[in-house]
């Protein structure tokens, strides 16, 4: 969804309205913005084809963030969404949007039983809980409530 700046009167309606939260009133401008999926440079013919995607998705060291054709099934969102469980935000209202989110990758750590017990732990040294002294002062000695 993208906002005509020549018509928005930075009503907020349309941030009222969004379901997911992604809309904010540009102070300076008065205008309602939003991420653009750097619409300008996906239909630019000035730009070589592998460029056409979003600075987000160029900058992203990882390679975190994918760009693609979501109705094709053979390109690498449309993979990576079948593959991985990929998922939208709120399908419930029916909006049908064009953003999908995969699950986290599940990483398997191997957590040997001498890394669960604690190596100063004062029960491996004698077996009983430390316990203070009778003749020290408590709490509700040195403090006034």
């Amino acid at each position: 969804m993208l906002v005509d700046y020549d018509k928005c009167i930075g009503c907020k309606y349309c941030s009222w309205a969004c379901p997911y939260g992604a809309r904010e009133l540009d102070e300076k401008q008065r205008v309602m913005k939003k991420c653009t999926l750097c619409v300008d440079r996906i239909y630019s013919a000035t730009l070589p084809e592998a460029d056409r995607r979003p600075s987000c998705v160029m900058a992203c060291p990882p390679g975190a963030r994918l760009f693609g054709d979501i109705h094709d099934p053979d390109s690498v969102v449309s993979r990576a969404i079948r593959e991985n469980g990929g998922y939208t935000l709120m399908p419930e209202w029916g909006t049908q949007p064009s953003n999908h989110y995969l699950p986290r990758r599940k990483t398997a750590i191997a957590v040997h039983d001498d890394q669960l017990v604690r190596a100063d732990n004062p029960l491996k040294i004698d077996g009983k809980l430390p316990k203070p002294s009778r003749q020290l002062p408590t709490l509700d000695d040195v403090t006034s409530w």
